[in-house]
């Protein structure tokens, strides 16, 4: 089967991650893959922010946690975080990011790396305890998140991979 294929068929969704470091080549290619996804009328205006920083990660997951009244909310305790954010005026930013997570998503499943949409962000980015952090984090205000990357190494790799039937249909 060709292999671009076979890893669209065979990326899922890791809830449960190792402790093992990402090389930070890996995440710059991970994070050039969301740069790379289109974006309506080539606007091109999206960001990535890169997290590897445990405590920042871990002070996001709290923050986000209190602004979704979540206790517990743990994000899954990735060992990195893509946070791609886009003008908020862009009327196509969710579209263009939902394009750019699903690029990062294959590109990690292709290097060997578990990843997880986590879409918290989408209604907590503008809380004022998770607003500070994405500001010092360097995202801008004027910036909205639909959505972010968690990344870690999976720690449960034989996880059989569901059929999808009956989705699929062709009207002749």
């Amino acid at each position: 089967m060709n292999q671009i294929i076979e890893n669209l068929l065979t990326r899922r969704s890791v809830r449960a991650f190792t402790e093992e470091e990402i090389k930070k080549e890996d995440l710059e290619i991970i994070a050039r893959c969301g740069a790379y996804a289109p974006s309506a009328l080539n606007g091109q205006s999206r960001q990535f922010t890169v997290v590897t920083d445990r405590a920042v990660i871990t002070e996001l997951s709290d923050a986000i946690a209190i602004a979704c009244n979540r206790e517990g909310y743990d994000m899954y305790k990735p060992v990195a975080i893509i946070i791609p954010s886009d003008e908020r005026d862009n009327r196509f930013f969710t579209e263009d990011l939902s394009c750019a997570l699903e690029n990062m998503f294959l590109a990690a499943h292709s290097l060997g790396i578990g990843s997880v949409w986590l879409n918290q962000l989408r209604v907590t980015c503008d809380s004022p305890e998770v607003r500070s952090i994405l500001s010092r984090l360097g995202i801008p205000k004027s910036h909205a998140v639909c959505g972010f990357c968690a990344l870690g190494y999976a720690k449960n790799k034989d996880i059989p991979i569901p059929k999808k039937t009956n989705v699929i249909r062709f009207f002749d």
